[in-house]
């Protein structure tokens, strides 16, 4: 009997502790939820106390600007309207840093800022030097002729006789460095004197001349310290809540973040949406597939086939134009009115005419296009690659003989990417803090839940075992003829030898 009773009891107290189980397992359940979001929420805000404020500052992993030239094999021919034939060059990598400097925070929930950025060559990770020679047309010349088109014949011809005083050409043969960073012109010195403000350059001229050791403009986004739901978004850029570019109030809207981080709790129907300086608009990522980058759960996100699609096939691009061939746009709006265009490299996703009109590309996915890989619970980036391409449209301008007889072409420059990818510390701790420890608290919830239903079986199998027992020993026990001969018979059989190969069942009373 003590035996029993103590079997009683361990099995009363395998039930409580089942029952304790379940009931924090079922308290975890409904809290947990809360628990991780709030604790989202509170690590990636805008707030100097969050955990990701310090990657929001200055970028933690090392960002690189690669970029490719493609180098004119033909510029005589070309004078003589043969078709352009390129070959790419490098890449020529910088080590980019950016870190926010001026940090203002505002009475309405939001900050401004303004970012700072510097570029370092890397000779260890390009494929050639800055003193390498690249021939490319003369952007200064062509732009300026294909303003000249609609001009007097007068004007065209002096233009022409100064082009030939100060020694200019359709093309020229400038180094790496010179093309990125800068290099004194007569034409721009002459240009600056006679027409101020036609140019943004002062000095020299390069195609990101006025991006090192300099800032993308003054960003007021919302923290969402007071109202979480306008998190990272734009509230203004240089005091203004939209561009005047573009020919449509939609195309020039202020969209989206500054482009480094996007509001948490993303699904696969939610987009990336941006303002982007360099090209004067806002742009839209959207989701492509579900990936994992250093044990960290992503969503791939993508251009659409739409970004740089031109009025005819995607209308909300009409403000846009005025366009040429479908995949490329035109930014002359905003780059003192040359006739340049963004694309993505080598014309990847634009009407394959472009392509087929330049000898030397070979537009493909993998190489050229761009993507962001979220970490769609925080909607901080965890890897990324932008890839752009810049392109001058140039044709004969009648009455300016620099430009001979080019035919109208879109000639690509250069086309850049700016990866970046988490690593080190900074990957543990944010893995350890905002993807463990929300995942372990997740299944401990269900581990404790099924852990308790377990333990609270264990005195409900004890008591039915028991019941049966009881039940057994009770019908041994009647009385009648029947029971008596049963029993009898079972005595007997138990002094009875056993034949052999016959196997005895245990009675349990």
């Amino acid at each position: 009997m003590g035996g029993r009773a103590r079997a009683r009891r361990a099995a009363a107290g395998l039930g409580v502790v089942g029952l304790l189980c379940a009931v924090v397992g079922a308290v975890l359940i409904a809290a947990v939820p809360p628990l991780i979001r709030q604790m989202v929420l509170k690590n990636v805000r805008i707030d100097p106390n969050s955990l990701s404020f310090n990657m929001w500052k200055e970028i933690p992993a090392p960002f690189y600007l690669s970029v490719y030239f493609f180098d004119v094999v033909n510029p005589n021919e070309i004078l003589k309207g043969e078709k352009p034939q390129v070959r790419e060059r490098g890449p020529y990598v910088y080590r980019e840093f950016r870190h926010k400097k001026n940090i203002t925070f505002n009475d309405n929930d939001t900050v401004s800022f303004l970012e700072h950025r510097s570029f370092q060559f890397q000779p260890d990770k390009s494929r050639g030097s800055e003193s390498d020679y690249i021939v490319i047309p003369n952007i200064l010349v062509l732009a300026a002729s294909f303003m000249m088109e609609h001009r007097p014949m007068s004007l065209k011809l002096i233009m022409t006789l100064a082009f030939s005083a100060l020694g200019q050409r359709a093309f020229m043969n400038r180094t790496v460095g010179e093309i990125m960073w800068g290099y004194e012109d007569p034409l721009m010195n002459l240009i600056n004197k006679y027409l101020p403000g036609v140019f943004p350059f002062k000095d020299k001229f390069g195609l990101f001349a006025e991006m090192n050791d300099s800032d993308s403009g003054v960003f007021t986004v919302f923290t969402g310290v007071k109202d979480f739901s306008r998190i990272h978004l734009v509230d203004k850029w240089n005091g203004l809540s939209k561009v005047n570019f573009w020919h449509s109030d939609q195309c020039n809207m202020i969209n989206g973040t500054s482009g480094q981080m996007w509001a948490p709790f993303m699904t696969p129907e939610s987009s990336l949406e941006f303002y982007s300086p360099e090209a004067c608009r806002s742009m839209k990522l959207i989701y492509q597939k579900p990936g994992v980058f250093g044990g960290i759960p992503t969503y791939r996100f993508v251009a659409p086939k739409t970004l740089f699609a031109n009025g005819s096939m995607y209308p909300p691009n009409e403000g846009f134009c005025p366009c040429l061939d479908s995949g490329i746009q035109n930014v002359s709006t905003c780059r003192f009115g040359a006739p340049l265009f963004l694309s993505h490299p080598h014309f990847y996703n634009a009407d394959p005419v472009l392509a087929e009109a330049v000898l030397g590309l070979h537009p493909n996915e993998e190489e050229h296009a761009l993507f962001l890989d979220i970490h769609p619970v925080t909607g901080i980036p965890m890897n990324c690659s932008v890839k752009l391409q810049l392109s001058l449209y140039m044709k004969a301008i009648r009455g300016i003989g620099q430009t001979g007889k080019i035919e109208p072409v879109v000639l690509p420059l250069m086309w850049f990417g700016e990866s970046g990818a988490m690593e080190g510390e900074t990957l543990s701790t944010f893995y350890t803090q905002l993807v463990l420890l929300p995942n372990v608290l997740q299944y401990a919830q269900y581990v404790l839940l099924a852990l308790g239903c377990v333990l609270l079986l264990a005195p409900v199998i004890y008591q039915v075992r028991s019941q049966e027992k009881c039940y057994l020993f009770w019908s041994s026990s009647k009385k009648g003829s029947k029971d008596k001969e049963a029993a009898q018979a079972y005595s007997e059989s138990l002094m009875t030898p056993d034949p052999k190969g016959t196997v005895l069942q245990e009675a349990r009373l």
